[in-house]
């Protein structure tokens, strides 16, 4: 068969969640929901959580814009693993320790220690009901939503939906059952994330996502957020600091008294490649 060879790409990660990063600021490509499907599949394609597509900025004084895309096709507005593995690829890149990432759910600032850790500022946890969004007006601190065990839940806005349920213990809940369930549930137009929260000590909580749009994931970065927004919120956390543990690691989350959002973690990469089309493939026939 005729193949043509196509963008070079990145494999990275933070804590296991995993993606490609393609760069398209010198070279545009179009890529619509069945192209990223296909890249995103792990066992016909490179395999993925996300793919990155980095573009040139639209603000001023940002460095790179970073569009989102799930698994599944579905456009995401903020993600704060990829945030880190991006901001580590171009800090490396630009031969300098702090970065400004635009995003669809505004601009991140990063900066990266001598240990090599990348700190992101999400920005602030948005609270009300139309910024989940919800279907209608409702309490996001009590949210009346039970799902088999998982009740009493509480949701926040990092630029993304996220519904925190906290639990007994973490690992006895059936995420993939009751995961798909949540997300898809009629109170949340754009669909939601989902979080079992376990408090394990003074400042440390087990977190297990479901994620929108990908399903289990061993890390969420704006999901870690929202846990520990929630567990403040909910008046479970001796300050506003914890580690939240992961199915792939640990990730440190400040909520500061200003309302910002700042995480700090790890960020991998994993190979470099080059995506190969074959025309008949592509939806439109043709090589992106």
């Amino acid at each position: 068969m005729l193949r043509c060879n196509g963008p070079s790409f990145v494999k990275m990660h933070g804590l296991g969640n995993d993606f490609v990063v393609l760069d398209h600021r010198q070279s545009p490509l179009l890529l619509d929901r069945a192209a990223v499907r296909a890249i995103a599949d792990r066992r016909t394609g490179v395999g993925c959580d996300q793919l990155i597509m980095l573009v040139p900025p639209r603000t001023t004084g940002a460095d790179v814009f970073m569009v989102i895309c799930n698994a599944d096709g579905s456009n995401a507005a903020a993600c704060g693993n990829a945030a880190r593995c991006v901001g580590a690829l171009l800090m490396d890149e630009l031969k300098r320790n702090t970065l400004i990432i635009e995003t669809l759910a505004g601009l991140l600032h990063l900066c990266r220690s001598k240990d090599g850790l990348v700190t992101v500022n999400m920005g602030v946890a948005r609270l009300d009901w139309r910024d989940i969004p919800l279907s209608h007006a409702m309490d996001t601190l009590h949210l009346p939503l039970r799902a088999g065990p998982l009740t009493d839940a509480v949701c926040v806005s990092m630029g993304n939906p996220h519904t925190v349920f906290f639990v007994p213990e973490a690992e006895a809940v059936d995420l993939a059952t009751f995961g798909p369930r949540l997300e898809s549930n009629d109170l949340f137009p754009e669909k939601t994330n989902v979080e079992i929260a376990q408090m394990t000590g003074n400042s440390l909580l087990r977190v297990r996502v479901w994620e929108r749009g990908v399903g289990i994931t061993r890390a969420c970065g704006t999901g870690a957020c929202a846990a520990v927004v929630a567990a403040v919120r909910r008046g479970l956390l001796p300050s506003r600091q914890a580690e939240v543990l992961l199915d792939g690691g640990s990730l440190s989350i400040l909520w500061s008294d200003n309302e910002q959002v700042i995480m700090t973690g790890p960020a991998v990469a994993s190979f470099v490649g080059t995506l190969q089309w074959t025309p008949g493939d592509h939806p439109n026939g043709e090589c992106p």
